[in-house]
């Protein structure tokens, strides 16, 4: 617990509006070098509220477009896959690391599992009796299938309380750097955002499940809290307050005004 390897940054960058949140996940991305830089967990916010694309879907089949615009919501793409995702009352949380720094998880299912444990250690220490997905298998949930909103959807290492998904979670791998992030709601956004899709999953509002509607009440600031507590033990590291680099402050600027506030990027399809 006291070497380097040990110790991860730990970056609250408050509440941000998307672009400057996808902004600084990937600068953050951008800035980490694997055989120099300690690794990195980020937590955040979204004010106002935002519609986020998985990488690879085409905003126009999936979105209304025109009512977002009309009602002023964002919309911004992720750098990792999944469906679309309305942040409001969350706590998003972002983790930059490279392979050794999760030295007993050798392939990309292990590492999500890894990196997903303090998740499950989170929501138990909320009093929630939560679990993999994998763990409590239904006959009528397929898992790994697509989903074009999140919450409809469930992979093998989502997190399952009381039958219901909560939170959503994807990564992303290059060359010896692994980027994971995703969402813990306080309150359920489902209703917000089956408004904007054109498409209603069936059955959603049942599948997935929020901290109120389990009957947890807890404010940001208390639950920042307990997942940092539970990240550290989790994985058993020391996590050291910090903030963003000069160098990542900069990356982040840049990419939010030339990439993440641009529609080529956001709504266009465009992903070079």
């Amino acid at each position: 617990m006291d070497s380097a390897r040990d110790r991860w940054r730990f970056i609250d960058t408050g509440t941000l509006d998307g672009a400057g949140n996808m902004a600084v996940d990937e600068a953050l991305l951008a800035c980490f070098e694997p055989e120099e830089s300690p690794p990195v967990l980020r937590l955040y916010g979204w004010h106002p509220p935002a519609l986020s694309l998985g990488r690879y879907q085409k905003a126009a089949e999936v979105l209304d477009l025109a009512r977002c615009a009309g009602e002023g919501i964002q919309v911004v793409r992720r750098i990792t896959g999944g469906g679309v995702i309305y942040h409001a009352e969350e706590l998003t949380y972002s983790i930059v690391c490279a392979p050794s720094h999760l030295p007993r998880a050798r392939t990309v299912k292990e590492s999500f599992e890894r990196l997903c444990g303090f998740l499950l250690l989170t929501y138990r220490k909320l009093g929630l009796a939560a679990s993999f997905a994998v763990e409590q298998p239904r006959p009528d949930v397929k898992l790994g299938g697509r989903a074009e909103f999140c919450f409809a959807g469930r992979e093998e290492y989502d997190i399952v309380i009381a039958g219901r998904k909560i939170g959503g979670n994807a990564q992303r791998r290059m060359k010896e750097v692994i980027f994971q992030h995703g969402s813990i709601p306080l309150l359920s956004c489902v209703p917000a955002a089956l408004g904007f899709l054109r498409r209603t999953p069936h059955g959603v509002e049942r599948s997935a499940a929020s901290l109120a509607e389990l009957g947890v009440d807890v404010s940001a600031a208390e639950l920042k809290l307990v997942v940092a507590a539970s990240f550290q033990e989790s994985l058993g590291v020391l996590l050291s307050p910090d903030a963003l680099t000069d160098r990542e402050q900069t990356a982040a600027e840049t990419l939010r005004t030339g990439k993440y506030s641009q529609p080529l990027w956001n709504v266009s399809g465009d992903i070079s």
